[in-house]
């Protein structure tokens, strides 16, 4: 697994590829990052941070976003030292070994980070407030009637509140301290099966069981997004930095989850790369920082 560490300032939170969280691979994060070629930044941050590799953001792209953001910005900004992971896990066993000294997560992914480990505790000083991100699937752009499918089944739960009841029982209001059930996706005989990438690097939004089976908010969508769009959907179990290549090479036809920042001077494609379309959002979240309790 590929990290790399470059200093930025606090509000790359605004991009933070989420907050993330879940089941990902094993590999143990270096120390130090490889050497990428890029100009050292001029200063470097007090507080080392780790977060989730965004799909469509690269070093260049987000010193110009940061820029702008510090020339436009009348919010006051602390430096970090920004380490990029490609899942929770790396991340995690990044600031267990004093690598990181903050996570960035999503608030449902904190809180479910929290009950299920008690060496975790949210940063209370710091002000993250009105940094949020919307979630959305993500197809292949020559995909155009599978995302028109996909957001007509979207459109249909919002207007009914059905996608909202899916939100507050499996995200909100989950027992964020039990593992997530899982919900059987039903099959039809002779439909047509799209491959859904999931990476369980989000729980409760995207959770993968210990045994590798998906459960919880993510099969409880997808359920209601198969019966209402007639579709099968076979799950794929895939690392979140993993997800472009396995959309573009059709090892999936659905990437679960990719982010749309909400704040307007933060790019809406940083997590949508080249060839790619976003269905509507299904779900929307703040950003929260962790640190280890002392």
């Amino acid at each position: 697994m590929k990290l790399k560490k470059i200093a930025k300032v606090l509000l790359s939170c605004l991009v933070a590829g989420a907050l993330f969280t879940g089941c990902g691979g094993g590999d143990k994060p270096a120390d130090k990052p490889a050497d990428t070629g890029d100009k050292p930044a001029a200063s470097t941050g007090n507080v080392k941070l780790g977060m989730i590799s965004h799909l469509n953001v690269t070093e260049q792209k987000m010193d110009e976003i940061l820029k702008m953001v510090e020339e436009e910005s009348n919010v006051p900004l602390t430096n970090f030292t920004v380490t990029y992971y490609d899942n929770l896990k790396l991340m995690q066993m990044g600031i267990e070994s004093g690598s990181v000294d903050q996570i960035s997560l999503y608030t449902s992914v904190a809180d479910y980070v929290i009950a299920n480990n008690d060496k975790y505790e949210k940063v209370s000083d710091l002000t993250l407030k009105n940094l949020s991100d919307t979630f959305c699937f993500a197809v292949r752009k020559d995909d155009a009637a599978l995302k028109a499918d996909l957001d007509k089944a979207l459109d249909a739960m919002k207007a009914d509140g059905s996608l909202d009841k899916l939100a507050k029982e499996y995200i909100t209001d989950v027992d964020k301290g039990t593992a997530p059930p899982a919900i059987e996706i039903p099959m039809t005989d002779g439909a047509q099966t799209i491959k859904v990438g999931v990476t369980g690097d989000l729980p409760p939004l995207d959770y993968v069981s210990a045994d590798g089976k998906a459960a919880g908010f993510n099969t409880a969508l997808l359920a209601e997004v198969a019966k209402r769009s007639g579709k099968n959907i076979e799950i794929v179990d895939i690392d979140s930095g993993a997800r472009a290549a396995a959309l573009s090479s059709g090892q999936i036809d659905v990437i679960f989850w990719v982010v749309v920042p909400t704040v307007s001077k933060v790019p809406a494609d940083i997590d949508k790369p080249e060839g790619v379309e976003l269905s509507n959002p299904y779900f929307k979240d703040n950003i929260e920082h962790l640190k280890l309790k002392k």
